[in-house]
């Protein structure tokens, strides 16, 4: 699976990569406004990627076809999950990363970040990942087979600083669920700087300034 991606970097040759997945029924577009709201000038140039998920029939929305990183089956989102449709884009988000490597940018200053579905595949993909990813950025979403975390997780990001946000009036993925992730990846040990804010499944202002220090404390920290 090869992924069309969209992508601005904020100047010439640059130093760091952050790779963006967005949620369910959107597109690549949906994260270059929030993108552009972030300063990150402190730590040098930074590529930004946007893919688009695939299209495929989503059962909880009657078959309709949209962008989707994997089909969901029903409202309880860990108890019935598509592992097969999550396996598959996985790889083609590792295929991303790799991409990103053969363009000069070293894997430990490659973030991978997500909303909602694009939350699950930064967590479900970067945990797995092979090499040191600078860090995960989890918004709005949980940890997909979470019970198949710990045997499948690698050693390379053990210690990789891991954002987590949500929504406290989020009914698309409520609190609660976002909470289990944090709990279940903090009990393996993962550091895990999580935050709340008092809106639905969305993005808020304060969240882009809370996200954008972290990113200028993780990538300085390799710079």
């Amino acid at each position: 699976m090869n992924l069309e991606a969209l992508e601005f970097a904020t100047g010439a040759a640059p130093t760091a990569s952050i790779v963006i997945l967005h949620g369910l029924g959107a597109d690549g577009n949906d994260f270059v406004p929030v993108a552009q709201q972030l300063d990150l000038a402190a730590v040098g140039p930074v590529r930004f990627v946007f893919p688009h998920a695939p299209t495929r029939p989503v059962t909880i929305n009657g078959g309709y076809v949209m962008r989707a990183w994997y089909d969901i089956l029903g409202t309880e989102l860990t108890r019935r999950e598509d592992e097969a449709g999550l396996r598959a884009s996985q790889l083609a988000v590792e295929a991303l990363i790799a991409r990103e490597r053969s363009r000069g940018i070293p894997s430990e200053r490659i973030v991978l970040a997500g909303f909602s579905q694009g939350c699950a595949m930064t967590l479900m993909t970067g945990l797995r990942h092979r090499e040191r990813l600078a860090g995960l950025v989890g918004l709005s979403g949980y940890l997909p087979l979470a019970a198949l975390t710990q045997a499948e997780r690698h050693d390379a990001n053990a210690t990789t600083p891991i954002f987590l946000a949500h929504g406290e009036q989020d009914t698309v993925i409520p609190i609660a669920r976002a909470i289990d992730s944090r709990d279940a990846l903090r009990a393996l040990g993962h550091a895990v700087d999580w935050h709340a804010y008092p809106m639905p499944h969305s993005v808020c202002m304060e969240e882009i300034d809370d996200l954008n220090r972290w990113l200028l404390q993780l990538l300085a920290l390799d710079a």
